[in-house]
């Protein structure tokens, strides 16, 4: 599988995952997003950048249980999992992660 993104094919696995994250931009993320039918509101926007963070700055892929408390505090109200669900229907942290142009999660369990 791959995108076409400004003239180019950005490559992916076969779970749609970017194979090189140097290849994600905030219009790559917006056509990925349509594509799976997600029209990005701040909301999605704080989700992504919170996992590109947490990736980039301390190399983990928070699951939907801390990203919950994280979006709590930068939201000031209480996020439950179904709001987040809302917002990513497919798994907050592996669909919100694919489109922020992470790897695929390998974590287990959890939510």
């Amino acid at each position: 599988m791959a995108y076409e993104f400004e003239g180019r094919e950005i490559e992916t696995t076969a779970n749609g995952y970017l194979v090189d994250q140097s290849d994600w931009s905030e219009g790559l993320a917006a056509q990925i997003a349509a594509a799976e039918q997600i029209e990005l509101t701040p909301r999605h926007w704080d989700i992504m950048n919170y996992l590109r963070e947490e990736f980039f700055d301390n190399n983990t892929q928070p699951n939907t249980r801390t990203i919950m408390k994280a979006m709590s505090e930068k939201w000031g109200e209480d996020v439950d999992q179904r709001s987040l669900y809302d917002l990513f229907p497919l798994d907050p942290s592996k669909q919100a992660g694919r489109i922020a142009g992470l790897p695929e999660s390998r974590r287990k369990g959890g939510y």
